[in-house]
């Protein structure tokens, strides 16, 4: 049977390496240099030279310098992977002076948190509108092996990742909506950065990269289209503010129609109560102060 499916990444996982603390290798060489440093010169000053202390000093030496080629620092914040001939064998976090056999390679690496602000990009919105965004976003290492190991560069994976999620959250949503009836990249910041950190977690996980945090910093219509835009915004403010004026003048007409017949004020007739009805709503929707007309006369 032929196996059409695509293989499963061989992922590799951080473990720990069997190192130890180079505090304590610091002292065997010291007192190989003080075997040699006494060896070599009892028998430089001896009438008879000894053959096994001119063995002891040689020995010695290439003991000391195989401790030295071992001994390797690991700053606060930082791992270092330990290597066999290429094979990885595990990742010693601890900090201070630290040691290994000679012949294990050490690959450092940084687990501190990174802050990253992402370059401007142009994305097409929900509604097919160039707007440009920018994101920051807050990442680190959570497994090293992962990091050194399952991509290339892990940092210029983190840039290419975090631009293919803004691109994709940016396309998900539309920049804005006048009705405020659905989620809008203005309007809603905190949703968007949620599932912005949310896309970015899962196409970082790959590398043994988390994100802490992340948001929009940048966020804005395509110079092209940005006067087109904002005279559209324009617009539908004054039309939402015209639909609430008519609506709240409304209102006050047929609370002041009621209250006028509840009260018996005076009683109109239909065609009065039109007439009423257009002045009260002139009045009321005008963007003039009106002037009224007293009528000195009769009502009618």
């Amino acid at each position: 049977m032929v196996d059409t499916g695509t293989p499963a990444l061989n992922r590799s996982r951080e473990g720990r390496a069997a190192t130890q603390s180079g505090y304590l290798m610091l002292f065997i060489w010291l007192l190989l240099l003080a075997v040699a440093l006494w060896a070599g010169i009892t028998n430089g000053n001896a009438d008879v030279m000894v053959v096994w202390k001119w063995a002891v000093v040689v020995l010695s030496a290439v003991a000391g310098f195989l401790i030295l080629c071992g001994f390797y620092l690991i700053n606060p914040n930082e791992a270092a992977a330990i290597q066999l001939f290429g094979a990885y064998k595990g990742t010693d976090r601890e900090e201070g002076l630290r040691w290994v056999l000679p012949w294990y390679t050490r690959k450092k690496i940084a687990v501190r948190a990174n802050n990253v602000i992402s370059d401007k990009i142009k994305v097409n919105d929900l509604r097919g509108n160039p707007i440009e965004m920018a994101a920051q976003v807050v990442w680190r290492v959570t497994d090293t092996a992962q990091a050194l190991f399952d991509v290339d560069d892990y940092k210029e994976f983190v840039m290419a990742q975090i631009e293919a999620a803004v691109r994709s959250i940016g396309s998900r949503y539309p920049y804005d909506d006048i009705e405020h009836q659905e989620i809008t990249l203005r309007g809603n910041h905190d949703e968007v950065g949620v599932e912005l950190r949310k896309a970015l977690i899962e196409r970082l996980d790959v590398a043994g990269i988390t994100v802490d945090e992340c948001g929009l910093t940048h966020l804005a219509y395509a110079p092209e289209i940005a006067g087109a835009m904002l005279r559209r915004q324009q617009a539908e403010a004054v039309v939402a503010a015209r639909a609430k004026l008519v609506e709240g003048a409304v209102s006050m007409v047929e609370m002041a129609l009621q209250q006028l017949s509840e009260k018996q004020v005076v009683e109109l007739d239909d065609e009065r109560k039109a007439a009423m009805v257009s002045n009260l709503m002139v009045v009321l929707c005008g963007e003039r102060d009106t002037q009224p007309i007293v009528n000195t006369g009769s009502l009618y």
